[in-house]
């Protein structure tokens, strides 16, 4: 597996981190192979007319997105829409019952093995 992964560059991170590497990827296109972004926070809590997607339309980079069905940064319906606007291929993957942190008493493994699995998955 690891061949396939080899002298590609990846970027991700969590919250306002992953917002931050969206916002580097769509103005360096072709600077990453893929982004992981985990707990994007797609509003403020509580304001959801105040988006953060701006320059969605402008990513190039295949972006997977990971969040949890409890999180007041954006709902997963909110999250879809966000996502139709990047022209480039993107999932979204839910994790079930989980707050904007992704942490669920006693899933902490659960959570990893999902995220590894369906990176894997989607930039193989």
């Amino acid at each position: 597996m690891k061949e396939q992964f080899a002298g590609r560059a990846f970027l991700g991170g969590s919250s306002y981190g992953g917002r931050q590497a969206t916002l580097l990827a769509a103005s360096r296109t072709g600077l990453v192979d893929g982004l992981l972004l985990l707990s994007y926070p797609l509003h403020p809590p509580g304001k959801p007319t105040q988006l953060r997607t701006a320059h969605f339309p402008q990513l190039q980079t295949p972006s997977l997105f990971v969040s949890g069905t409890k999180d007041v940064f954006g709902t997963i319906a909110e999250l879809k829409a966000a996502t139709d606007l990047i022209p480039a291929r993107t999932e979204l993957v839910e994790i079930v019952g989980a707050p904007h942190g992704l942490s669920k008493p006693g899933s902490a493994q659960s959570v990893s093995s999902i995220v590894t699995q369906r990176f894997f998955d989607f930039f193989r």
